[in-house]
Protein backbone atom coordinates (compact mmCIF):
# COMPACT_ATOMS: atom_id res chain seq x y z
CA UNK A 1 0.00 0.00 0.00
CA UNK A 2 1.42 3.56 -1.25
CA UNK A 3 1.79 6.34 1.52
CA UNK A 4 -0.39 8.72 -1.08
CA UNK A 5 -2.78 5.11 -1.39
CA UNK A 6 -2.81 4.96 2.51
CA UNK A 7 -3.62 8.61 3.20
CA UNK A 8 -6.52 8.62 0.56
CA UNK A 9 -8.68 5.07 1.84
CA UNK A 10 -8.01 6.36 5.67
CA UNK A 11 -9.14 9.80 6.03
CA UNK A 12 -12.34 8.41 3.25
CA UNK A 13 -12.57 5.31 6.19
CA UNK A 14 -13.24 8.17 8.37
CA UNK A 15 -15.61 10.49 6.76
CA UNK A 16 -17.57 7.75 5.44
CA UNK A 17 -18.31 5.85 8.66
CA UNK A 18 -18.83 9.88 10.28
CA UNK A 19 -21.51 10.73 7.41
CA UNK A 20 -23.68 7.83 7.78
CA UNK A 21 -26.52 8.99 10.46
CA UNK A 22 -26.72 12.10 7.57
CA UNK A 23 -28.96 9.93 5.22
CA UNK A 24 -30.86 8.17 8.22
CA UNK A 25 -34.51 8.87 9.81
CA UNK A 26 -33.14 8.19 13.77
CA UNK A 27 -35.25 7.62 16.44
CA UNK A 28 -35.39 10.21 19.58
CA UNK A 29 -32.32 9.48 21.45
CA UNK A 30 -32.97 9.18 24.97
CA UNK A 31 -31.42 11.77 27.13
CA UNK A 32 -30.35 14.09 24.63
CA UNK A 33 -32.52 16.79 25.43
CA UNK A 34 -29.22 18.11 27.43
CA UNK A 35 -27.06 18.19 24.47
CA UNK A 36 -30.19 20.26 22.60
CA UNK A 37 -30.72 22.91 25.30
CA UNK A 38 -26.97 23.57 26.53
CA UNK A 39 -26.13 24.02 22.27
CA UNK A 40 -29.54 26.07 21.92
CA UNK A 41 -28.98 28.56 25.39
CA UNK A 42 -25.09 28.84 24.07
CA UNK A 43 -26.00 29.72 20.24
CA UNK A 44 -28.36 32.23 22.13
CA UNK A 45 -25.48 34.05 23.64
CA UNK A 46 -25.83 32.49 27.10
CA UNK A 47 -22.94 30.90 29.02
CA UNK A 48 -22.66 27.94 31.42
CA UNK A 49 -22.34 28.99 35.30
CA UNK A 50 -23.32 32.74 34.77
CA UNK A 51 -26.83 32.10 32.56
CA UNK A 52 -27.34 28.02 33.31
CA UNK A 53 -26.07 25.72 36.82
CA UNK A 54 -24.70 22.42 35.54
CA UNK A 55 -22.17 19.99 37.17
CA UNK A 56 -20.23 19.97 33.90
CA UNK A 57 -18.08 22.18 31.61
CA UNK A 58 -19.49 23.61 28.49
CA UNK A 59 -17.03 23.10 26.17
CA UNK A 60 -19.61 19.75 25.55
CA UNK A 61 -22.21 22.04 23.61
CA UNK A 62 -19.89 24.22 22.06
CA UNK A 63 -19.34 22.75 18.34
CA UNK A 64 -23.50 21.86 18.78
CA UNK A 65 -23.67 25.70 19.46
CA UNK A 66 -22.08 26.78 16.26
CA UNK A 67 -23.55 24.31 14.09
CA UNK A 68 -27.23 25.81 15.75
CA UNK A 69 -26.17 29.07 14.64
CA UNK A 70 -25.28 27.82 11.32
CA UNK A 71 -28.01 25.39 10.42
CA UNK A 72 -30.81 26.40 13.39
CA UNK A 73 -31.71 24.62 16.38
CA UNK A 74 -32.92 21.49 14.95
CA UNK A 75 -32.56 18.01 16.37
CA UNK A 76 -30.99 16.92 13.36
CA UNK A 77 -28.48 19.68 13.54
CA UNK A 78 -27.16 17.64 16.47
CA UNK A 79 -26.44 14.67 14.26
CA UNK A 80 -24.60 17.33 12.12
CA UNK A 81 -22.19 18.34 14.55
CA UNK A 82 -21.43 14.34 15.71
CA UNK A 83 -20.60 13.76 12.17
CA UNK A 84 -17.90 16.95 12.72
CA UNK A 85 -17.20 15.60 16.46
CA UNK A 86 -16.50 12.09 14.57
CA UNK A 87 -14.20 13.51 11.87
CA UNK A 88 -12.02 15.26 14.44
CA UNK A 89 -11.87 12.11 16.52
CA UNK A 90 -10.99 9.63 13.96
CA UNK A 91 -8.25 12.58 12.27
CA UNK A 92 -7.00 12.63 15.57
CA UNK A 93 -6.66 9.03 16.13
CA UNK A 94 -4.74 8.71 13.03
CA UNK A 95 -3.03 11.47 13.21
CA UNK A 96 -1.34 9.88 16.77
CA UNK A 97 -0.11 6.71 15.39
CA UNK A 98 1.45 8.74 12.29
CA UNK A 99 3.33 10.54 14.66
CA UNK A 100 4.67 7.36 16.29
CA UNK A 101 5.48 6.07 12.85
CA UNK A 102 2.98 2.89 13.19
CA UNK A 103 3.12 0.56 9.83
CA UNK A 104 0.92 1.74 7.00
CA UNK A 105 -1.28 -1.61 6.84
CA UNK A 106 -1.71 -1.18 10.68
CA UNK A 107 -2.60 2.61 10.90
CA UNK A 108 -5.63 1.54 8.40
CA UNK A 109 -6.42 -1.01 10.27
CA UNK A 110 -6.63 0.49 13.57
CA UNK A 111 -8.35 3.51 11.94
CA UNK A 112 -10.92 1.24 10.59
CA UNK A 113 -11.09 -0.74 14.44
CA UNK A 114 -11.43 2.79 15.67
CA UNK A 115 -14.39 3.79 13.17
CA UNK A 116 -16.23 0.56 13.78
CA UNK A 117 -15.94 -0.23 17.21
CA UNK A 118 -16.23 4.03 18.84
CA UNK A 119 -17.29 6.50 16.70
CA UNK A 120 -20.23 4.74 14.51
CA UNK A 121 -21.91 4.25 17.74
CA UNK A 122 -21.81 7.57 18.18
CA UNK A 123 -24.83 9.78 15.95
CA UNK A 124 -25.77 12.37 18.84
CA UNK A 125 -23.33 14.38 20.86
CA UNK A 126 -22.49 13.57 24.52
CA UNK A 127 -20.50 14.40 27.36
CA UNK A 128 -19.41 11.07 27.66
CA UNK A 129 -18.07 10.99 24.06
CA UNK A 130 -17.14 14.27 23.63
CA UNK A 131 -14.50 14.40 26.57
CA UNK A 132 -12.51 11.41 24.84
CA UNK A 133 -12.91 13.40 21.82
CA UNK A 134 -10.77 16.97 23.13
CA UNK A 135 -8.19 14.19 25.01
CA UNK A 136 -7.38 13.16 21.36
CA UNK A 137 -6.95 16.33 19.64
CA UNK A 138 -4.81 17.31 22.58
CA UNK A 139 -2.61 13.99 22.79
CA UNK A 140 -2.34 14.49 18.43
CA UNK A 141 -0.88 18.11 19.71
CA UNK A 142 1.40 16.30 22.07
CA UNK A 143 2.67 13.51 19.56
CA UNK A 144 3.00 16.02 16.77
CA UNK A 145 5.52 17.75 19.27
CA UNK A 146 7.02 14.26 19.43
CA UNK A 147 7.46 14.05 15.90
CA UNK A 148 9.05 17.39 15.71
CA UNK A 149 11.44 16.35 18.79
CA UNK A 150 12.14 13.34 16.58
CA UNK A 151 13.02 15.27 12.82
CA UNK A 152 14.13 18.89 14.27
CA UNK A 153 11.49 20.64 12.12
CA UNK A 154 9.37 23.57 14.12
CA UNK A 155 12.41 25.30 16.00
CA UNK A 156 11.89 27.03 18.98
CA UNK A 157 8.09 27.39 18.35
CA UNK A 158 8.06 23.31 18.12
CA UNK A 159 6.63 24.16 21.70
CA UNK A 160 3.56 25.43 20.58
CA UNK A 161 2.58 21.75 20.58
CA UNK A 162 2.47 21.31 23.83
CA UNK A 163 0.17 24.30 24.88
CA UNK A 164 -1.96 23.49 22.40
CA UNK A 165 -2.03 20.17 23.49
CA UNK A 166 -2.55 21.39 27.14
CA UNK A 167 -5.44 23.77 25.49
CA UNK A 168 -7.39 20.93 24.56
CA UNK A 169 -6.60 19.04 27.21
CA UNK A 170 -8.30 22.14 29.23
CA UNK A 171 -11.39 21.36 26.70
CA UNK A 172 -11.59 18.09 28.19
CA UNK A 173 -11.25 18.56 31.60
CA UNK A 174 -13.97 21.26 31.13
CA UNK A 175 -16.44 18.74 29.33
CA UNK A 176 -16.24 16.35 32.20
CA UNK A 177 -14.06 16.58 35.19
CA UNK A 178 -13.34 12.34 35.60
CA UNK A 179 -12.46 12.15 31.77
CA UNK A 180 -10.45 15.18 31.47
CA UNK A 181 -8.54 14.76 34.47
CA UNK A 182 -7.20 11.45 33.04
CA UNK A 183 -6.73 12.96 30.28
CA UNK A 184 -4.31 15.10 32.03
CA UNK A 185 -2.80 12.09 34.14
CA UNK A 186 -2.00 10.22 30.93
CA UNK A 187 -0.55 13.12 28.91
CA UNK A 188 2.11 13.71 31.80
CA UNK A 189 2.46 9.71 32.11
CA UNK A 190 4.02 9.96 28.18
CA UNK A 191 5.69 12.89 29.26
CA UNK A 192 7.32 11.46 32.33
CA UNK A 193 8.35 8.34 30.16
CA UNK A 194 10.30 10.33 27.71
CA UNK A 195 11.22 12.29 29.70
CA UNK A 196 13.28 8.96 31.27
CA UNK A 197 14.24 8.44 27.83
CA UNK A 198 15.81 11.26 26.67
CA UNK A 199 16.91 13.10 30.18
CA UNK A 200 14.96 15.80 29.42
CA UNK A 201 12.62 17.14 31.46
CA UNK A 202 11.30 20.69 30.38
CA UNK A 203 8.68 19.46 28.38
CA UNK A 204 6.89 18.30 30.97
CA UNK A 205 6.79 21.36 32.88
CA UNK A 206 5.66 23.75 30.08
CA UNK A 207 2.85 21.35 29.21
CA UNK A 208 1.87 21.22 33.21
CA UNK A 209 2.83 24.61 33.07
CA UNK A 210 0.56 25.59 30.61
CA UNK A 211 -2.76 23.39 31.16
CA UNK A 212 -2.78 25.15 34.91
CA UNK A 213 -2.28 28.53 33.64
CA UNK A 214 -5.15 28.20 30.93
CA UNK A 215 -7.30 26.64 33.03
CA UNK A 216 -7.30 29.33 35.77
CA UNK A 217 -7.48 32.00 32.46
CA UNK A 218 -10.88 29.89 31.33
CA UNK A 219 -12.06 29.56 35.12
CA UNK A 220 -11.57 32.70 36.66
CA UNK A 221 -14.38 34.55 34.64
CA UNK A 222 -17.10 32.32 36.09
CA UNK A 223 -15.53 31.93 39.70
CA UNK A 224 -18.21 34.66 40.76
CA UNK A 225 -20.92 32.78 39.33
CA UNK A 226 -21.06 29.72 41.44
CA UNK A 227 -18.60 27.57 39.49
CA UNK A 228 -17.52 26.42 42.79
CA UNK A 229 -20.94 25.15 43.48
CA UNK A 230 -21.59 23.55 40.07
CA UNK A 231 -18.41 21.75 39.04
CA UNK A 232 -18.37 18.65 40.51
CA UNK A 233 -15.24 17.78 42.27
CA UNK A 234 -16.92 15.87 44.81
CA UNK A 235 -17.32 18.63 47.08
CA UNK A 236 -20.83 18.98 49.16
CA UNK A 237 -23.79 18.39 47.81
CA UNK A 238 -22.48 16.68 45.22
CA UNK A 239 -21.00 13.17 45.90
CA UNK A 240 -17.79 11.81 44.50
CA UNK A 241 -18.44 8.71 42.24
CA UNK A 242 -14.24 8.37 42.65
CA UNK A 243 -13.79 5.17 44.77
CA UNK A 244 -10.81 2.83 44.63
CA UNK A 245 -12.82 0.12 45.52
CA UNK A 246 -15.36 0.21 42.93
CA UNK A 247 -13.04 0.76 40.54
CA UNK A 248 -10.86 -2.39 41.46
CA UNK A 249 -13.52 -4.70 42.30
CA UNK A 250 -14.78 -3.87 38.20
CA UNK A 251 -11.37 -4.44 37.24
CA UNK A 252 -10.94 -7.84 39.17
CA UNK A 253 -14.11 -9.27 39.08
CA UNK A 254 -14.84 -8.42 35.03
CA UNK A 255 -12.72 -5.90 32.36
CA UNK A 256 -11.56 -8.91 30.65
CA UNK A 257 -10.25 -7.34 27.29
CA UNK A 258 -8.68 -4.25 29.56
CA UNK A 259 -6.93 -7.15 31.07
CA UNK A 260 -6.19 -9.55 28.44
CA UNK A 261 -4.31 -6.06 26.56
CA UNK A 262 -2.55 -5.47 29.96
CA UNK A 263 -1.50 -9.08 30.53
CA UNK A 264 -0.26 -9.25 26.48
CA UNK A 265 2.04 -5.97 26.42
CA UNK A 266 3.97 -7.06 29.20
CA UNK A 267 4.95 -10.39 27.51
CA UNK A 268 5.53 -8.39 24.69
CA UNK A 269 7.31 -5.81 26.39
CA UNK A 270 9.46 -8.57 27.98
CA UNK A 271 10.03 -10.19 24.56
CA UNK A 272 11.22 -7.04 22.46
CA UNK A 273 13.04 -5.10 25.19
CA UNK A 274 16.09 -6.16 28.01
CA UNK A 275 17.93 -2.76 28.28
CA UNK A 276 17.31 0.97 28.91
CA UNK A 277 19.57 1.49 25.57
CA UNK A 278 17.20 -0.64 23.76
CA UNK A 279 14.38 1.57 25.15
CA UNK A 280 16.23 4.72 23.95
CA UNK A 281 16.89 3.46 20.40
CA UNK A 282 13.29 2.28 20.20
CA UNK A 283 11.61 5.72 21.22
CA UNK A 284 8.82 5.61 18.91
CA UNK A 285 7.34 2.05 20.02
CA UNK A 286 8.07 2.70 23.60
CA UNK A 287 5.68 5.63 23.81
CA UNK A 288 3.32 3.98 21.58
CA UNK A 289 3.39 1.29 24.50
CA UNK A 290 3.21 4.17 27.43
CA UNK A 291 0.04 6.07 25.59
CA UNK A 292 -1.37 2.28 25.25
CA UNK A 293 -0.92 1.35 28.80
CA UNK A 294 -2.13 4.97 29.84
CA UNK A 295 -5.08 4.33 28.36
CA UNK A 296 -6.12 0.90 29.26
CA UNK A 297 -5.84 2.39 33.08
CA UNK A 298 -8.11 4.90 31.83
CA UNK A 299 -10.11 3.27 30.58
CA UNK A 300 -10.11 0.67 33.69
CA UNK A 301 -11.47 4.41 35.91
CA UNK A 302 -13.60 5.49 33.32
CA UNK A 303 -15.92 2.21 33.46
CA UNK A 304 -16.34 3.24 37.05
CA UNK A 305 -16.99 7.01 37.65
CA UNK A 306 -18.44 7.40 33.89
CA UNK A 307 -20.25 4.11 34.00
CA UNK A 308 -23.28 4.90 31.38
CA UNK A 309 -23.73 3.95 29.08
CA UNK A 310 -21.26 1.19 29.58
CA UNK A 311 -19.52 1.06 26.59
CA UNK A 312 -18.31 4.87 26.49
CA UNK A 313 -14.28 3.51 27.12
CA UNK A 314 -14.47 1.22 24.10
CA UNK A 315 -11.69 3.67 22.43
CA UNK A 316 -9.07 1.58 24.18
CA UNK A 317 -9.22 -1.32 22.08
CA UNK A 318 -7.70 0.66 18.91
CA UNK A 319 -4.96 2.09 21.16
CA UNK A 320 -4.10 -1.34 22.14
CA UNK A 321 -4.54 -3.35 18.58
CA UNK A 322 -2.53 -0.89 16.78
CA UNK A 323 0.11 -1.17 20.05
CA UNK A 324 -0.11 -5.07 19.81
CA UNK A 325 0.35 -5.58 16.18
CA UNK A 326 3.09 -2.84 15.97
CA UNK A 327 4.85 -5.08 18.51
CA UNK A 328 4.42 -8.40 17.11
CA UNK A 329 4.55 -7.94 13.39
CA UNK A 330 8.75 -7.54 13.97
CA UNK A 331 8.90 -10.95 16.15
CA UNK A 332 6.77 -13.00 13.47
CA UNK A 333 8.57 -11.46 10.40
CA UNK A 334 4.86 -9.97 9.31
CA UNK A 335 4.76 -7.60 6.99
CA UNK A 336 1.24 -5.57 7.41
CA UNK A 337 1.40 -3.19 5.18
CA UNK A 338 1.03 -6.23 2.15
CA UNK A 339 -2.44 -5.49 0.35
CA UNK A 340 -3.26 -9.09 1.43
CA UNK A 341 -2.26 -8.56 5.31
CA UNK A 342 -4.53 -5.58 4.87
CA UNK A 343 -7.32 -6.76 3.52
CA UNK A 344 -7.32 -9.91 6.02
CA UNK A 345 -6.88 -8.01 9.30
CA UNK A 346 -9.76 -5.83 7.88
CA UNK A 347 -11.82 -8.55 7.06
CA UNK A 348 -10.88 -9.48 10.94
CA UNK A 349 -11.71 -6.40 12.49
CA UNK A 350 -15.13 -5.89 10.61
CA UNK A 351 -16.04 -9.60 11.35
CA UNK A 352 -14.79 -9.32 15.26
CA UNK A 353 -17.39 -5.68 15.18
CA UNK A 354 -20.09 -7.46 13.19
CA UNK A 355 -22.50 -5.96 15.81
CA UNK A 356 -21.76 -2.21 14.63
CA UNK A 357 -23.16 -3.01 11.20
CA UNK A 358 -25.10 -6.20 11.62
CA UNK A 359 -28.43 -4.16 12.92
CA UNK A 360 -27.89 -2.55 9.17
CA UNK A 361 -27.79 -5.35 7.15
CA UNK A 362 -29.58 -8.74 8.72
CA UNK A 363 -33.44 -7.06 7.16
CA UNK A 364 -31.31 -7.61 4.30
CA UNK A 365 -29.81 -10.75 4.90
CA UNK A 366 -33.44 -12.23 5.93
CA UNK A 367 -35.11 -12.28 2.87
CA UNK A 368 -32.47 -14.56 1.88
CA UNK A 369 -32.39 -17.18 4.80
CA UNK A 370 -35.26 -19.26 5.72
CA UNK A 371 -36.95 -17.29 8.63
CA UNK A 372 -37.43 -18.05 12.19
CA UNK A 373 -40.67 -19.15 14.00
CA UNK A 374 -42.45 -16.15 15.54
CA UNK A 375 -44.48 -16.90 18.58
CA UNK A 376 -45.05 -19.90 20.91
CA UNK A 377 -47.12 -22.72 18.78
CA UNK A 378 -46.40 -23.94 15.75
CA UNK A 379 -48.56 -24.52 12.43
CA UNK A 380 -48.89 -27.85 13.54
CA UNK A 381 -50.15 -27.20 16.99
CA UNK A 382 -46.58 -28.38 18.73
CA UNK A 383 -45.06 -25.77 21.66
CA UNK A 384 -42.28 -23.76 20.09
CA UNK A 385 -39.04 -23.86 22.60
CA UNK A 386 -35.93 -21.74 21.30
CA UNK A 387 -34.26 -18.50 22.34
CA UNK A 388 -37.00 -16.15 21.60
CA UNK A 389 -39.54 -18.14 23.57
CA UNK A 390 -38.38 -20.16 26.82
CA UNK A 391 -39.11 -17.26 28.83
CA UNK A 392 -42.25 -16.28 29.53
CA UNK A 393 -42.29 -11.89 29.89
CA UNK A 394 -45.10 -11.30 33.00
CA UNK A 395 -44.30 -7.61 32.34
CA UNK A 396 -47.56 -5.81 31.53
CA UNK A 397 -45.79 -2.83 30.58
CA UNK A 398 -45.97 -2.25 26.77
CA UNK A 399 -43.20 -0.89 25.09
CA UNK A 400 -44.76 1.19 21.81
CA UNK A 401 -42.93 -0.67 18.35
CA UNK A 402 -40.03 1.28 16.93
CA UNK A 403 -42.37 0.33 13.56
CA UNK A 404 -44.91 2.88 15.16
CA UNK A 405 -42.27 5.58 15.66
CA UNK A 406 -43.39 8.60 13.60
CA UNK A 407 -42.29 12.23 12.82
CA UNK A 408 -44.48 15.23 14.36
CA UNK A 409 -44.22 17.18 11.46
CA UNK A 410 -42.22 20.02 13.73
CA UNK A 411 -39.27 21.87 12.40
CA UNK A 412 -37.23 21.15 15.34
CA UNK A 413 -37.77 17.34 15.15
CA UNK A 414 -37.29 17.12 11.81
CA UNK A 415 -36.17 13.68 10.82
CA UNK A 416 -36.09 12.54 13.79
CA UNK A 417 -38.96 9.42 14.73
CA UNK A 418 -40.98 8.90 17.99
CA UNK A 419 -43.55 7.22 19.21
CA UNK A 420 -46.97 8.20 17.84
CA UNK A 421 -48.72 8.98 21.34
CA UNK A 422 -45.82 11.71 21.79
CA UNK A 423 -46.31 13.42 18.56
CA UNK A 424 -49.89 13.61 18.94
CA UNK A 425 -49.57 14.73 22.38
CA UNK A 426 -47.32 17.29 21.09
CA UNK A 427 -49.84 18.36 18.81
CA UNK A 428 -52.44 18.54 21.36
CA UNK A 429 -50.45 20.58 23.84
CA UNK A 430 -49.35 23.01 20.63
CA UNK A 431 -53.35 23.05 20.70
CA UNK A 432 -53.90 24.23 24.17
CA UNK A 433 -56.26 27.94 24.16
CA UNK A 434 -52.94 28.71 26.28
CA UNK A 435 -51.00 27.89 23.40
CA UNK A 436 -52.89 29.06 20.53
CA UNK A 437 -53.49 31.95 21.67
CA UNK A 438 -49.65 32.85 22.75
CA UNK A 439 -48.47 31.79 18.88
CA UNK A 440 -51.51 33.91 17.16
CA UNK A 441 -49.94 36.56 14.89
CA UNK A 442 -46.67 35.52 15.50
CA UNK A 443 -43.85 34.82 12.82
CA UNK A 444 -40.90 32.95 12.37
CA UNK A 445 -37.91 34.53 13.66
CA UNK A 446 -39.65 36.97 16.19
CA UNK A 447 -37.96 36.50 19.61
CA UNK A 448 -39.56 34.58 22.40
CA UNK A 449 -42.56 35.98 24.02
CA UNK A 450 -43.28 36.29 28.35
CA UNK A 451 -44.97 32.83 28.43
CA UNK A 452 -43.90 31.44 31.27
CA UNK A 453 -42.95 27.71 30.90
CA UNK A 454 -40.82 24.95 33.19
CA UNK A 455 -39.94 22.27 30.75
CA UNK A 456 -39.25 19.52 32.82
CA UNK A 457 -39.11 16.99 30.23
CA UNK A 458 -37.15 15.58 27.48
CA UNK A 459 -39.14 17.74 24.67
CA UNK A 460 -36.51 20.43 24.91
CA UNK A 461 -37.12 21.40 21.44
CA UNK A 462 -40.15 23.00 22.22
CA UNK A 463 -38.55 25.96 23.23
CA UNK A 464 -37.92 26.72 19.99
CA UNK A 465 -41.03 25.47 18.22
CA UNK A 466 -43.41 27.45 20.41
CA UNK A 467 -41.22 29.37 21.23
CA UNK A 468 -41.07 30.79 24.85
CA UNK A 469 -38.02 32.14 26.65
CA UNK A 470 -35.57 30.03 28.71
CA UNK A 471 -35.12 31.66 31.87
CA UNK A 472 -31.28 32.74 32.76
CA UNK A 473 -30.00 32.63 35.96
CA UNK A 474 -27.01 31.09 38.08
CA UNK A 475 -28.81 29.00 40.25
CA UNK A 476 -31.33 27.28 38.03
CA UNK A 477 -30.26 23.76 36.68
CA UNK A 478 -29.63 22.82 33.22
CA UNK A 479 -30.07 19.62 34.05
CA UNK A 480 -33.14 18.29 36.61
CA UNK A 481 -31.72 14.98 37.97
CA UNK A 482 -31.67 15.37 41.83
CA UNK A 483 -28.58 14.99 43.29
CA UNK A 484 -26.55 14.99 39.88
CA UNK A 485 -27.68 18.07 37.65
CA UNK A 486 -29.37 19.94 40.55
CA UNK A 487 -29.65 19.74 44.10
CA UNK A 488 -32.37 20.44 47.21
CA UNK A 489 -31.69 24.14 46.88
CA UNK A 490 -33.04 24.64 43.33
CA UNK A 491 -35.92 21.95 44.10
CA UNK A 492 -37.17 24.53 47.02
CA UNK A 493 -36.70 27.48 44.06
CA UNK A 494 -39.30 25.32 41.78
CA UNK A 495 -40.88 24.33 45.18
CA UNK A 496 -41.49 28.36 45.98
CA UNK A 497 -42.17 28.96 42.44
CA UNK A 498 -45.01 26.77 41.76
CA UNK A 499 -46.68 27.47 44.85
CA UNK A 500 -46.83 30.79 43.89
CA UNK A 501 -48.14 29.89 40.59
CA UNK A 502 -45.23 31.60 38.72
CA UNK A 503 -45.53 29.44 35.44
CA UNK A 504 -48.26 29.63 33.37
CA UNK A 505 -47.56 25.89 31.94
CA UNK A 506 -45.21 22.93 33.34
CA UNK A 507 -44.45 19.98 31.08
CA UNK A 508 -43.14 17.15 33.81
CA UNK A 509 -42.12 13.42 32.70
CA UNK A 510 -42.34 11.31 35.14
CA UNK A 511 -39.90 8.03 35.32
CA UNK A 512 -41.06 6.16 38.21
CA UNK A 513 -38.05 3.51 37.61
CA UNK A 514 -35.38 5.99 37.66
CA UNK A 515 -33.97 7.64 40.85
CA UNK A 516 -35.33 10.77 40.85
CA UNK A 517 -34.48 11.97 37.32
CA UNK A 518 -36.50 14.21 37.35
CA UNK A 519 -37.60 15.37 41.10
CA UNK A 520 -40.41 13.73 42.65
CA UNK A 521 -41.21 16.38 45.39
CA UNK A 522 -41.48 19.14 42.30
CA UNK A 523 -44.60 16.45 40.83
CA UNK A 524 -46.01 16.21 44.48
CA UNK A 525 -45.70 20.26 44.57
CA UNK A 526 -47.39 20.23 40.83
CA UNK A 527 -49.70 17.82 42.07
CA UNK A 528 -51.21 19.92 44.76
CA UNK A 529 -50.69 23.46 43.57
CA UNK A 530 -51.60 23.12 39.36
CA UNK A 531 -53.95 21.04 37.22
CA UNK A 532 -53.29 18.52 35.16
CA UNK A 533 -54.51 18.52 32.26
CA UNK A 534 -52.88 15.95 29.86
CA UNK A 535 -50.35 13.21 29.94
CA UNK A 536 -48.94 11.33 27.48
CA UNK A 537 -46.06 8.51 27.20
CA UNK A 538 -41.88 10.19 26.75
CA UNK A 539 -39.85 9.52 23.80
CA UNK A 540 -37.83 6.61 25.54
CA UNK A 541 -36.80 3.47 24.35
CA UNK A 542 -36.94 0.04 26.93
CA UNK A 543 -39.74 -0.79 29.50
CA UNK A 544 -37.38 -0.32 32.47
CA UNK A 545 -37.30 3.29 32.21
CA UNK A 546 -40.85 4.20 30.30
CA UNK A 547 -41.80 7.27 31.35
CA UNK A 548 -44.97 9.93 31.06
CA UNK A 549 -45.02 13.54 30.52
CA UNK A 550 -47.58 15.59 32.19
CA UNK A 551 -48.98 18.83 31.44
CA UNK A 552 -50.07 21.14 33.89
CA UNK A 553 -51.04 24.37 33.62
CA UNK A 554 -52.52 26.95 36.82
CA UNK A 555 -55.66 27.38 38.12
CA UNK A 556 -57.75 30.02 36.93
CA UNK A 557 -58.47 32.85 39.36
Amino acid sequence: MTRTLAVRIEVLTILLFACVPLFLHLPYRVNIFLSWEGAYRMSQGQLPFRDFGLPLGGMYWVIPAVFFKIFGPAMITLVKAQVLINILAGLSFRSILRSLAVDRGIRFVSVLLFCVSYSFFNFWPWYNHSVIVYELVSLAFLFRYFRTDDTGDGGRYRLGWLAGAAFFTCCSFLTKQDGGGLAFMVACWVLLVDGFLQRKWLPLLVYAASFFILLALIVLPFASHGFGYWFNHGQPPHSSRVSLFDILDELFSASAWIKFYFFLLTVLIVARWRSRAALQVDRAQVLLVALTLGILGEAAVLQVTSYTPPDNNIFFHSFAFACVFSLVAPLLSIRPERPLMVLLLSLGVLFWWSGAWWNYTQRIVAKFLPQKTIGTVSPTGENVVNKDTYRINLDTTKEIPMDQWVECGLPAFRKITMPAPTAAGIHRLLDMDLIRSYRQGRQPGDPPGDLRVLNMCELTPLAAEIPFRLERNSQLPLWYHLGVGMFNRQADTFETRIRQHYYDLVLFEYVPTLNNFYPFRVRDSLRLNYSQVDSFPAPRRGVETQGIIEVFVKPRG
